[in-house]
């Protein structure tokens, strides 16, 4: 479980981005982290994956103050970043393999879980292509499928869905609420009004403070 208490984060030394949020991130469930541009989300997902240190009060994983993102990795926090952190210059099937076989699975395993993983994302034409020759949205669902091939404990998608047309937004949202249903505690990060209410529970920030809208 991951929790966060009385947090507040910021950039330099006088630029608070967030400021006294709690929430907590419960198995089983997708939380929509929802607000306008500049409102805060990327920075609250970077805090919960340990990539940016609290000014104020703590992110506990397990129980655990979090440490940093070597820490956030060991507790299975994965994240799925909003410029989708792919290699550009490896092939789709390649960003997920490499990923896999780095968090331990053995390649002839790391390459079957990528040929099920990228044709469960509508990608099983692409995998041999590199990921610089992709669309935007194809970028996208392949760092969906890399994200969801880790089998993490935490799942954190920053705006997965932002260039997908509406049958692969619907089709990845699928994916996160099956996450969800194996265990996973998920926050998804998202503009779209209909996609936040087809989640659990929702977290609105506005101007660096959280609101919960449904819990």
């Amino acid at each position: 479980m991951l929790t966060i208490h009385d947090m507040s984060v910021g950039y330099g030394e006088d630029r608070t981005v967030l400021r006294d949020v709690s929430v907590t991130v419960r198995p089983g469930r997708i939380l929509a982290l929802t607000g306008s541009s500049g409102a805060g989300k990327s920075t609250l997902l970077n805090a919960m994956a340990g990539l940016l240190r609290p000014r104020d009060g703590v992110v506990r994983v397990d129980g655990q103050p979090l440490r940093d993102r070597d820490h956030a990795v060991e507790h299975r926090i994965v994240l799925v970043p909003q410029d989708n952190g792919l290699a550009p210059i490896l092939t789709a099937a390649e960003n997920l393999q490499v990923a896999l076989v780095a968090d331990g699975v053995t390649p002839p395993e790391a390459r079957r879980q990528t040929t099920a993983m990228l044709d469960l994302l509508g990608l099983a034409g692409q995998a041999d292509q590199l990921v610089e020759e992709l669309s935007g949205g194809q970028q996208q669902r392949t760092a969906v499928a890399r994200g969801l091939a880790l089998r993490g404990g935490v799942l954190l998608a920053d705006e997965v869905t932002s260039e997908l047309d509406a049958g692969n937004r619907q089709r990845v949202l699928d994916l996160l609420h099956d996450e969800a249903r194996r265990g996973a505690a998920v926050v998804f990060a998202t503009h779209d009004p209909e996609v936040a209410a087809a989640c659990e529970a929702e977290l609105h920030l506005v101007e660096g403070r959280a609101e919960v809208l449904r819990d």
